[in-house]
């Protein structure tokens, strides 16, 4: 898994990193580069990137960090590692714009990026529907109830920066429709794993070459 998800794994050792900056420092977010509205507005556009490595306690990292290894490895499987790339960045600096725009406190976190892998997953899956086997389809329906039950609890819970998860999401899911995918073939989801990203296993269908 390490050789075939490389990208996967480097992200979560650089959130790894960037929750022990915090241990350093006290927790200083703020002066670390959490996404804060004004500041942004000021120039400080480095904050949109630097907040999707930083988090808000050992907990939050540890559901990212989960959320990131079961949905990153599968997009990468899929995609190829430079897609994966593309989709979390892109995603995670729409969603830190989208927060930017709507939240009135710094926020981080890579909750924006991570909706993003899911909103591309989801989107991946659709554009090759008539294909998936019970397996593919079972999973599909995993992850837009795992959507729709996240965005309605970020809606009735306080505390939590809604507006990165839909403004990622929304990113991503238009990346996934728009971009190409890669020219091999493609492992198929299997039966889902613990969590909510599922097995692989090759052979139930192929990618278009």
């Amino acid at each position: 898994m390490l050789r075939r998800t490389p990208v996967t794994f480097l992200l979560l050792i650089a959130i790894a990193i960037g929750y022990v900056l915090q241990l350093v420092t006290n927790d200083q977010v703020t002066e670390l580069g959490a996404n804060f509205g004004p500041a942004v507005r000021e120039g400080q556009y480095w904050r949109l990137v630097t907040s999707m490595f930083l988090h808000g306690g050992l907990l939050h990292l540890a559901l990212n960090g989960w959320a990131l290894f079961q949905l990153g490895a599968l997009l990468e499987l899929l995609m190829g590692s430079s897609r994966m790339l593309l989709i979390y960045f892109g995603s995670g600096i729409a969603g830190s714009l989208a927060s930017a725009v709507f939240t009135q406190k710094p926020s981080v976190g890579a909750s924006g990026a991570i909706f993003g892998l899911l909103g591309a997953l989801i989107a991946f899956l659709l554009r090759r529907r008539g294909a998936l086997t019970p397996q593919g389809k079972s999973i599909l329906m995993q992850l837009v109830g795992w959507a729709a039950i996240n965005v309605f609890f970020g809606f009735s819970t306080t505390g939590i920066d809604n507006s990165a998860h839909l403004g990622g999401g929304a990113a991503g899911l238009l990346l996934g429709f728009v971009l190409p995918e890669p020219r091999r073939s493609l492992p198929a989801p299997g039966p889902p794993g613990p969590g909510y990203g599922g097995g692989y296993h090759e052979g139930e269908y192929n990618g278009p070459v």
